[in-house]
């Protein structure tokens, strides 16, 4: 090997040091490839097998989306967590919760200490519905529904569950979570980790009527096949839906078989669809067979286009039906149908969180990118890549994907990131400040005092012993000084 490809012993005394913000699956499964990456090619890239990772998250806690972006009765995929839990507790990783991007330490902070710094800030807001009548009270973004009833540390302690009719925009997961804690009985969560107030507010929920909307048709829809499955079993619902939805044409249908993730979500819906004719033939049951005392419409093909009000609230929704053909491209129909709702939650899309300092794509809904690397605009308006800069995850490509795309994604922009370190001066080793307490140092003269991993297993461990109080494994913490509190105890 040349004496370029060769680390030596003062630069191996000083691994690298990256930088990542956001402490969710994105970020966290990140630092885990990155270090991994290392470990087989950094001697090969002249890099060393070595990094410390410090990560900053601006919540209390980590695990971003898996915490805060699941719903409570989704206990077989939360137990990511624990995989998650298990990265953080490797020795290179160094957890900073609470501590805010931008406000508690800025970018040229960050580049004075590390050599690459790494963006995994997710979405936490909606995308906006821009049509009539959407500043109506009543209208909610599911994004912040979905903070109140994960216990987001800043969302608020109620929830105005004011409507005995309901409408929910939306044909994928997040629509299917809302309408299912909407239509939920209270005592179906305590086996879950839900806080007491979100509890407290979902047993006193009026709904009984809940309208799904999805623009297009069946084989269009984008749920998971466990989310329908979930929906088969709500106690006390009723699912009605339009038999003539699922007269799908040949063509269609070939489409749909194309793709094995469609096929299988098409073939559940079409059980929903013999399970709401039975459900509809014994008089209005539930999935068991028992009287039924809410129900629950799915509407395919028909786009919402305006919300209607009386004195400033929410009285009923609009709709057009569409028409959609075998490739999946929707036309309007100039036929109308109108349903008397007093609240409407719009689940169309989230829109990842803009960065201080760092451009955006608001055309993508992501960081200005090319498949991670940070550039200075769009492609489309010519940005060429930032050095030492990159995104993954939501900041990357947008709201779309599961773990397995985070995953991907991680590794495409870890592949280029090690690649950009490997042809740079100094065997990537860019950073002035290379002492490995500087971070520390620098947030505790500004006053910060940051969480670290054991504040997190302090954190969690008084929210499993307030649940065995409770016969329950696990309530979660609401408030943020709390959280502070627990974490430094």
């Amino acid at each position: 090997m040349s004496e370029s490809m060769n680390v030596n012993e003062s630069q191996a005394q000083s691994r690298l040091k990256v930088a990542v913000i956001g402490a969710g699956p994105a970020g966290v499964y990140a630092s885990d490839i990155l270090l991994r990456q290392l470990a087989e090619q950094g001697e090969e890239l002249g890099l060393g097998t070595d990094a410390r990772i410090d990560i900053f998250e601006k919540l209390p806690v980590p695990f971003g989306l898996v915490r805060y972006g699941v719903a409570p009765d989704h206990p077989s995929i939360k137990y990511i967590a624990g995989a998650l839990e298990k990265t953080l507790s490797n020795p290179d990783l160094h957890l900073y919760a609470d501590v805010e991007f931008g406000k508690d330490i800025s970018l040229e902070e960050l580049e004075e200490r590390y050599d690459v710094v790494l963006f995994a800030t997710g979405a936490t807001d909606d995308r906006p519905l821009e049509i009539e009548g959407h500043g109506l009270d009543g209208v909610y973004g599911a994004a912040h529904f979905v903070e109140w009833y994960d216990g987001y540390p800043t969302a608020p302690l109620q929830w105005p569950l004011e409507a005995r009719q309901v409408a929910v925009i939306g044909g994928g997961n997040v629509a299917m979570d809302v309408a299912r804690l909407l239509m939920r009985q209270a005592n179906d969560l305590l086996p879950t980790d839900v806080p007491d107030n979100v509890y407290e507010g979902i047993a006193a929920n009026p709904a009984r009527e809940l309208h799904m909307f999805i623009r297009r048709g069946p084989a269009q829809a984008k749920f998971a096949v466990q989310e329908l499955r979930e929906l088969e079993k709500l106690p006390g619902v009723q699912i009605i839906i339009d038999q003539a939805d699922f007269e799908l044409d040949e063509a269609t249908i070939a489409q749909a078989n194309e793709d094995k993730l469609t096929r299988q979500m098409l073939a559940e819906l079409y059980t929903i669809r013999d399970m709401a004719e039975q459900m509809e033939a014994q008089g209005g049951t539930d999935f068991e067979g028992n009287p039924a005392d809410r129900k629950y419409y799915i509407h395919f093909y028909q786009m919402p286009s305006a919300i209607l009000g009386t004195d400033g609230k929410v009285s009923g929704i609009r709709v057009e039906h569409t028409r959609v053909d075998a490739s999946g491209r929707m036309s309007e129909t100039g036929e109308y149908s109108e349903y008397p709702v007093q609240a409407v939650y719009h689940a169309i899309g989230y829109k990842p969180a803009e960065v201080s300092n760092i451009p955006y794509d608001f055309g993508a809904y992501t960081l200005a990118n090319d498949h991670g690397r940070i550039c200075s605009a769009p492609a489309s308006q010519g940005g060429e890549p930032l050095p030492r800069l990159y995104a993954t995850g939501w900041a990357k490509r947008g709201p779309v994907g599961l773990i397995g795309s985070t995953k991907s994604d991680a590794l495409e922009t870890v592949s280029n990131m090690l690649s950009d370190l490997a042809a740079s001066n100094a065997h990537g080793r860019l950073a002035p400040d290379r002492a490995e307490d500087s971070t520390d140092r620098l947030l505790e003269a500004k006053g910060v005092r940051p969480i670290d991993f054991a504040g997190w297993l302090r954190v969690d461990a008084y929210e499993r012993a307030e649940g065995a109080k409770a016969g329950r494994e696990h309530i979660k913490v609401v408030d943020p000084d709390q959280l502070r509190r627990l974490s430094h105890s």
